[in-house]
């Protein structure tokens, strides 16, 4: 085993450590001037708390002697539970006692049929395990040597306590090297940390003195610009009002409250013109417009009257087709009847020759031996 390394302190480590500390210090001196009862008793009712103190004291001695009763009982209660326990004690102790005399006089162990299974000695009696390391009987599946099982085993064992002592040694010497490395850094970040604050202060008193001068130099500008400032307005205010009467004459004299119509004609053509000047349109333009608008109308109206005649005709080509339809099936089921009517006939006629073919055939069957009708049936097939 070896000591635990620690780690060495930074000088941030002890930086933070000192900031708690003083926070934690400066919590401690609040709470003692908050909670110092001593300095909050001013204006108070002095009888009353006098009062308040007796009751409190009466009541505190009342429950000192409940308590102080309830102590006399419970400890009476502790020796009677004491001598029960220690006579439970005794008796359980004289039983096992009688038990174990009993046993050892009348149910000894050579007494039992099977004690040579179960004799304690047997193992003394029989040849060891192993004799040496190197025993012949040692076979790999006795399983009597394993590793770190050798008869040299507590030779072995103090070699390695030796070198855990030394190993020990060692580290605690590392560990006091380390500790005085660490005592070392810490004095030199104790040293480096003084020669930090006097540069910082050092640093401040030049920082507090350059402020001044700035602050000094920032006020005789901010006093100048102040004065710039209020020369300028009175500049602008007169040049803002010198513009408002010149745009105020300029939109009495312009074309804007005039009305004048040419001021909405746009630069694109004479077709188009500016929407935030335009007045409105003129009388011809309105009449043209009038004009152009009966010409649609009268434009739609025929395109109405030839789409009606087209769907005339339309309609009229329809019902010529649907009327040749017609005839056509009319023509189609007037064939069908009479090529049904024929076919009606022939099947009649076929019909009547077979019966009669039937007919005569059962005459023929009739008149005949039936060898002559196979003679002659043969006869026929060949």
């Amino acid at each position: 085993w070896r000591f635990p390394v620690m780690d060495i302190v930074q000088p941030k480590d002890l930086e933070q450590d000192f900031r708690l500390a003083k926070r934690r210090q400066a919590e401690l001196c609040r709470q003692k001037r908050i909670f110092n009862a001593r300095n909050r008793i001013i204006g108070g009712d002095t009888k009353a708390w006098d009062i308040q103190v007796r009751d409190q004291k009466i009541k505190e001695a009342t429950e000192k002697a409940r308590d102080e009763i309830f102590a006399a009982e419970m400890r009476q209660n502790d020796k009677i539970a004491c001598i029960l326990e220690e006579r439970e004690r005794r008796e359980r102790r004289d039983l096992c006692k009688a038990i174990n005399d009993f046993q050892q006089n009348f149910q000894k162990p050579e007494t039992r049929r099977e004690f040579d299974l179960s004799d304690p000695l047997a193992l003394k009696k029989d040849l060891p395990a192993r004799q040496s390391d190197n025993d012949a009987r040692n076979t790999v599946s006795g399983m009597q040597k394993f590793m770190g099982e050798d008869l040299n085993f507590r030779e072995r064992k103090k070699f390695q306590q030796e070198q855990n002592r030394e190993w020990s040694l060692q580290q605690q010497s590392e560990w006091k090297n380390a500790r005085e490395e660490q005592k070392r850094a810490e004095d030199l970040y104790v040293k480096t940390r003084l020669q930090f604050d006097k540069t910082a202060m050092h640093l401040q008193n030049l920082e507090s003195a350059t402020r001044k001068a700035v602050c000094a130099a920032v006020k005789e500008f901010n006093k100048s610009q102040a004065l710039e400032s209020a020369e300028r307005k009175i500049q602008e205010k007169k040049q803002e009002e010198e513009d408002n009467l010149a745009e105020i004459s300029n939109l009495l004299r312009g074309d804007l409250l005039s009305e004048n119509p040419q001021q909405a004609a746009s630069s694109f053509g004479l077709h188009r013109v500016v929407p935030d000047r335009w007045k409105g349109m003129t009388r011809e333009q309105l009449e043209q417009i009038r004009l152009v608008q009966k010409q649609q109308v009268q434009e739609k109206l025929r395109l109405q009257e030839e789409e009606r005649q087209r769907d005339l005709d339309w309609d009229q080509q329809r019902v010529q087709q649907a009327r040749s339809v017609l005839l056509l099936e009319r023509e189609q089921q007037r064939q069908q009847r009479d090529l049904r009517r024929a076919l009606d006939c022939s099947n009649f006629n076929l019909a009547k020759e077979q019966l009669l073919q039937k007919k005569y055939m059962k005459e023929v069957y009739t008149n005949r031996p039936t060898e002559d009708y196979f003679a002659q049936f043969n006869t026929g097939s060949r």
